[in-house]
């Protein structure tokens, strides 16, 4: 959702791209279409569960629902009881135009509250559904702009604080355990992408929204983030 320059964890200069694409560096590989689609698979369900409850502290992912990869899309694999949606978010999740999109390696757990559930969520897993059904980017690139305006509902929430994603192959591994938050919002008015700001912003990804980013202390294990 954003590309990010971090010189330290109150020094972020953000850069307009999109939702798994966070370092500055750019990578070698080449991803110019879609791996047979069991490169994306994870063939342990229980694994899948596990990676994508690590997106949010336990108190919070615990009693989440927890949706899986499945032929078609997205399946409940665990029913939850908190409003929270966790899942392992894929490489085509990614600006149509980025380099990874069809990344097979990129594995990025989210775990969104229940406004951004019924609000954010549901862009990713209609495009997930056009992947499956194997629609060509082109297809879907046009599909993308008869889409319904995507308006978060007012709170939208994502944890990300899972030490064991694969963002990009530039990060190879996580990024800085974070929160985003969704809104209808220039970055300035909320006070990020400025000097010693500690919140970064992409205006760019999902237009008309702006998605703000806070770096937390601590991994969802409870174990410090690098560099704080």
């Amino acid at each position: 959702m954003y590309r990010t320059i971090m010189k330290r964890p109150t020094q972020l200069i953000a850069l307009p791209l999109l939702a798994a694409a966070i370092l500055s560096r750019a990578s070698g590989a080449v991803y110019p279409s879609m791996a047979p689609i069991a490169r994306y698979d994870i063939a342990d369900r229980a694994a899948e569960i596990a990676l994508a409850r690590s997106a949010a502290p336990a108190s919070i992912s615990g009693s989440a629902q927890i949706l899986v990869l499945g032929k078609r899309g997205y399946e409940t694999a665990v029913k939850g009881g908190n409003g929270f949606v966790c899942l392992v978010v894929r490489s085509w999740d990614m600006n149509f135009n980025n380099p990874e999109f069809w990344n097979p390696r990129v594995r990025s757990p989210q775990c969104f509250n229940a406004a951004g559930a019924s609000s954010v969520l549901p862009r990713y897993l209609e495009r997930t559904r056009w992947v499956l059904a194997g629609e060509s980017v082109a297809r879907m690139r046009a599909r993308a702009k008869t889409q319904k305006r995507l308006m978060p509902a007012p709170g939208s929430v994502c944890y990300m604080m899972s030490k064991q994603a694969y963002l990009n192959d530039a990060a190879a591994g996580p990024w800085y355990s974070h929160v985003m938050f969704f809104g209808i919002a220039k970055p300035a008015d909320w006070g990020a992408n400025l000097p010693d700001s500690p919140m970064a912003a992409d205006a760019a990804a999902y237009k008309p929204v702006t998605i703000f980013m806070v770096i937390v202390q601590k991994w969802s294990d409870g174990t410090p983030n690098r560099s704080m």
